[in-house]
This record gives C-alpha cells, structure tokens and sequence, in this order.
C-alpha cells in the first residue's frame, strides 16, 4: 500500500509540514487473502412503482454489490466515480484501526471523489466476522447506492450456532418517486422536513403491495427441514423498521456482526445502520408467506408507514397461490421495541468475550434536540436544526482526519463540551423558545486508550423522537437505556456490565436515554452522527478526536497517495 509522507503539499497545494513518516508501517500477514473490487459510480435508469427515474448506482446494480470476504483479508476497492455527484463510501462497521483514510464519510475523513476520479479503499478486515455494510456517505446519495459486505469467519471456526443450509442477504431501504437529491434539496430551501419516500423496499423491491411491482418483488425459495440464516441489513434514509415472516419465527444469533446469546422472536426491530442475522426454520405447512417491513415510530411525527413485502416460498409450491400474510407489531409499540433491545446480549463466550470496561475514565453526558436557525428565504423564516449539547455540527471544507494529521489550523475546535452548557428538565414539556442553539465544527479530544461512558439524552427541544446513533472507527457497549431522564446516581446501578449488547449503532428511544461504554484504542478522527439521514443534514453529529498512542503501532497511518485532495 502505497503511503505518503506527512507531507501536507500532497493534499494542500501551498503548504509544507515540518514532519515526515517513514513509509511501509503497514505490514500486513502473508497468510492473508487480497479480495480486489471494482465500484464504478455511474447513473442508471430504474424503474419502481410505474415509474421510470435515473438513480447512482453501483456496477449497475441496485442495490449494490455484496462484498465477500474472510476475517483477517485484505480488501481493496477501487472506486470510480462516473456520476455527476461527489461520491464517498463508508464501509459501515469495519473498524479501519489506525485507516481513517479508509473509513469513507465525505469531509470527516476523506475529501469526495470527483466526477471522472477514482481512489482505492484499501483495509484489514481484523477481529470482525458477520454482517456490515457499505454505502455512499455524502448528500442522500446512500438512498440507492449501498450494499452488503459478508465476513465469513476464519477457514475451520464454525458458527457458534447450528450451521444453517443457506443463507440469503436481505436489505431493506427506501425509494423515492422523484430524484432524492432534489428531495433534499427542497427540504432546506423550504426549511422543512423533506417529502417522506414513497415506499419501502426489500432488496430494492417493494413487493405486490405497490402498484406495478408484482415483478418488482423479492422471492426466497426454501425446502421443508432445512434452516436458513438471513443477513439482515437496514438501509433505509430515516425510518427504523419492524420486519417479520409470516407463521415463522426468528432467532437472532447475530447483530452489527457481534455474536448474540440465541433468543427467539416472531419480529426484530432494526434502525437504519443496524443489521441483524436471524436463523430461520423452514417448519410450517409447504406454502408461500409473506416478509414485511414496516416502520416503527412512537413519536409525534409524519413517517412513511407503507409496508413493503417479500415471499417466502416453499419449494413446488405454485406461484399462484395466495401468500399467508404476516402479522407485524403496531408501528408505535414501544413496549415491543423496549423488551427486544431488552433481549439483545452479547455471547460473551470464552471465544467471544464481551470485554466491557468496568472502569471509566472520562464520563461524557450529550443532550439531543432540535433548534431553529433564521432563513429568510425558507417557509416559516427559519430553518431546522439538530443538535448535540445544543450545537448544530457545521461540516468542513478540509477533512477533519486530514487538518488532524496535518496539524491544520482552523479548520475545527477541539472543544466540544462533556455536557449540556446548562441542565433542564430534558423530557418534560417541550421546549420552544430561546433555546440558544449554535452551529460550529467542534469535536471532543480523547486520549488514547482511555475507557469512555457516553450517555446520550433525548429531550423535548421542539420534539422528542428516537434517534440511532453511529459510531465509526469503533464498536461499543449497550450498558444501559431506560425512558424519562438519565439520574446519574440511581440508574449506573443497573447497567448491565457482564453481557450487553457490543454494536456500532445503537437506538435512543424516544424521550429516553442510553449509555455506551468503549476503550478509545483506534486513533484518528471519528465521526458519531444519528443515522437517520434526515437528522444528520440538519447538525445531528459530532466527531472524536483520538489521539496517537505511545508505541510505534499506536499512531494514525500515513495517508494513501490516491487520497482525494480537498
């Protein structure tokens, strides 16, 4: 893997840096494989719903390609970008340790990839094996360009669940009538939430349900006896979805690509970032049942509640026969939604430990919510805002990783605070007036390997509503959530500090809190955002600064000299 030097003039026309590295610290095993692939970005005509339009995609293909690889691989991919929009991907879940430059959000860690470029995505896959995903990670443009990525485990280490027959990837999303950067685009100059989708999709289908898409619709054949493990994935833009197959339950062995304790549901609840792997069994009298997704949203807010849907079909079993179709929570059933994330513990085998900090050294306290910003342009004067600790994230024109390494001044502050610049009553009546919202570019410095407890607080600014927040660079745990306002001294007391949930994204419910814990050992710059695209545009992210440890293989690598330059 070609490096350069810390030279800034190869990113930065005009300025020289003091300091350079040696090249090839990246070393890497012989016995590991190099999967190589190719992402051509370019525009396609596909048509939904009796509807023609032009979507980004990938190699054609929507969704995109699957990426199949082995923990411990070596992985390049070589995107180039053919359309007329910057183009980034994040390789949603790899930890990238010390390859920042891989990551992928647009401005966080890299500058886009412009029309007619390309830059190659080159990484470890280490430590990790399960579900992740890739997506693009600037504008809306994930709307249609994503896809699976498939770690199998080591040659020789079986699942630590009955090995099933089959598998089958299975990614839910969104899909709009019209052109979704438009959508967006609208929705600032108006000030407004934009135009909800008009659909639900699995595997990029909506299912019978819409109108002209019975051939638009995702059908899995399956044989009596056998048991299949569905790799789940949500990529919708803003909706958490509830998803079920009717007459057939589900045990979920596997979420964010970290091995679960089994438990079995007739639903799961995913939000957008998650992904979940389920065994099913093909048990039921031969015939075909429907799958459906649909949202789940116990907030004061307009969704797309539209159910998409897929067939399960036995095999020999005509296609003329009407499916059994599928019984889904409520879609504002909070208490379904409580009692499964409830229900979500890590193995914490000997094999797979859950190695949870028990002691913390930094204890961090973000509030949620929403502000106003003035706009005369837009439709009520103001315009809407998200924010954490009552700033709205304001994005850079330099990438953060970039003015981190370089040492770059004034692209961002390393400033943000460790809680709200005031306490209120978080869930109590909403929050209307003078709330005091700013908008900056100001990330939080953490020293390296230090053990951090964040706790992230919805609140009635404006609205309460749920929020699932993303994390790159990092898996953390699930140590405790609960509804009302963190109490800082009765509800440590619960967490859960043997088996809980290890994810890279995690649900805050609805006026409610809940606090991760992690070990900062991967340095370099990190993005943290609500993973609901909607909130992410309007300031709902910040990013952590981790600094180089002390050992020569605790440091930032140098960056690729493909690097797209700002």
């Amino acid at each position: 893997m070609k490096m350069a030097s810390r030279n800034c003039s190869n990113f930065f026309p005009g300025l020289t840096c003091s300091l350079f590295l040696l090249l090839g610290l990246l070393s890497f095993p012989a016995e590991a494989a190099i999967k190589k692939y190719q992402f051509d970005v370019q525009v396609n005509n596909v048509s939904r719903l009796c509807h023609a339009k032009p979507i980004v995609t990938v190699n054609g293909r929507f969704p995109g390609p699957t990426i199949y690889v082995r923990e411990g691989d070596r992985v390049l991919v070589n995107v180039t970008n053919h359309a007329q929009y910057n183009m980034s991907i994040h390789w949603h879940g790899l930890k990238q340790y010390r390859n920042g430059w891989a990551d992928g959000p647009a401005y966080i860690t890299q500058c886009p990839i412009k029309t007619g470029n390309s830059y190659t995505y080159d990484f470890n896959v280490t430590g990790q094996r399960g579900t992740l995903w890739w997506h693009a990670h600037i504008f809306w443009l994930r709307a249609t360009v994503y896809g699976a990525i498939v770690i199998m485990p080591k040659p020789g280490t079986p699942f630590p669940f009955p090995q099933p027959n089959r598998e089958e990837v299975i990614l839910l999303g969104e899909w709009w009538h019209t052109d979704v950067e438009e959508v967006e685009k609208q929705g600032q100059k108006m000030g407004l939430p934009p135009n909800m989708s008009d659909a639900h999709t699995i595997n990029g289908k909506p299912g019978p349900l819409f109108p002209c898409s019975e051939k638009h619709t995702f059908a899995m054949e399956v044989e009596s006896g056998k048991t299949y493990l569905l790799r789940i994935i949500n990529a919708a833009l803003n909706d958490e979805l509830f998803f079920a197959i009717a007459g057939h339950n589900f045990t979920v062995v596997e979420v964010d690509a970290v091995y679960t304790k089994p438990f079995t549901t007739e639903a799961i609840l995913i939000a957008p970032g998650q992904t979940t792997n389920v065994l099913v069994q093909a048990n039921q009298k031969p015939g075909r049942y429907f799958m459906a997704a649909r949202p789940f949203n116990d907030a004061p807010i307009p969704v797309d509640n539209k159910t998409a849907t897929g067939i399960l079909q036995y095999k020999g079993i005509p296609n003329s026969l009407l499916p059994t179709l599928a019984q889904l929570p409520a879609s504002n059933d909070s208490e379904f939604a409580l009692n499964y994330n409830k229900k979500l513990r890590s193995l914490n085998s000997p094999k797979f430990p859950a190695d949870v900090p028990q002691k913390v050294d930094r204890k961090l306290f973000y509030t949620i919510g929403f502000g106003k910003d003035s706009c005369p342009t837009c439709v009520n004067g103001t315009r809407l805002l998200a924010t954490l600790n009552n700033i709205s994230f304001v994005m850079p024109q330099t990438a953060l990783l970039q003015a981190h390494y370089f040492n770059l001044k004034g692209v961002f502050k390393a400033d943000f605070p460790d809680k709200p610049p005031k306490p209120f009553n978080y869930t109590g009546a909403p929050l209307t007036a003078s709330l005091g919202t700013s908008r900056a570019t100001r990330l939080s410095k953490i020293a390296f390997n230090s053990t951090i407890e964040l706790v992230l607080q919805d609140t009635n600014l404006l609205t309460v509503e749920s929020h699932p927040f993303h994390l790159h660079g990092y898996n953390f745990f699930v140590v405790g959530t609960g509804i009302g306002n963190f109490d800082p001294v009765k509800d440590p007391a619960n967490y859960n500090l043997v088996d809980p949930i290890e994810r890279n994204t995690a649900a805050v419910p609805t006026g409610g809190w809940t606090a991760i814990r992690f070990r900062a050992d991967n340095p370099g710059v990190w993005f943290m955002h609500c993973h609901l695209e909607l909130h992410t545009g309007w300031g709902l992210k910040t990013a952590f600064a981790v600094e180089d440890g002390p050992g020569p293989d605790q440091s930032v690598l140098p960056p690729p000299t493909d690097l797209p330059p700002c």
